[in-house]
């Protein structure tokens, strides 16, 4: 027959089970903030210092890059207006399929190319007339870029036909 556990056995296990639990979620929470760290670091640089020309012809967008640092386009938001007016739906960068866009973009707007934008490189994407308000010719079309919530760029053209 086998001994009676006493009162000082039966807490070893649920002390142990406490133990191991608090162990396993700060493991995991670790594992979470270095994640969240590594992405939070590439917005918590400085905007890089850099020119750009825009264009527009019909309903294409191109942004060429043309002088200073390389862009982190994983860090990078585009906010599109036509005549003031914001488009209703703005380019989430990097994108392939977006409402209100045709097709992917081309450059470094698309997630399958490299992630800096470098002088150089012209990133354009298409508008589509669902989108609101729709690029005519003679608008005045502004793009600005900004790193996080910091603007670095300023752009504007007039759309071509």
């Amino acid at each position: 027959m086998l001994p009676s556990p006493t009162d000082t056995d039966r807490a070893v296990s649920p002390a142990l089970g406490a133990v191991l639990l608090v162990g396993v979620t700060v493991a995991a929470a670790a594992v979470f903030g270095t994640v969240m760290f590594g992405q939070a670091a590439a917005l918590s640089g400085p905007p890089p210092t850099a020119t750009f020309d825009l264009s527009a012809e019909g309903d294409r967008v191109s942004i060429d890059h043309t002088g200073g640092d390389a862009v982190d386009v994983r860090a990078l938001r585009v906010e599109v207006a036509v005549d003031g007016d914001p488009l209703a739906h703005q380019p989430p960068v990097p994108f392939f399929a977006a409402r209100g866009f045709h097709g992917g973009p081309s450059g470094p707007f698309n997630p399958r190319t490299d992630v800096e934008w470098e002088v150089g490189e012209t990133a354009s994407f298409r508008v589509a007339g669902t989108n609101d308000p729709a690029l005519e010719p003679g608008a005045q079309l502004s793009v600005e870029l900004f790193h996080g919530d910091q603007r670095f760029a300023s752009l504007s053209t007039q759309v071509g036909g």
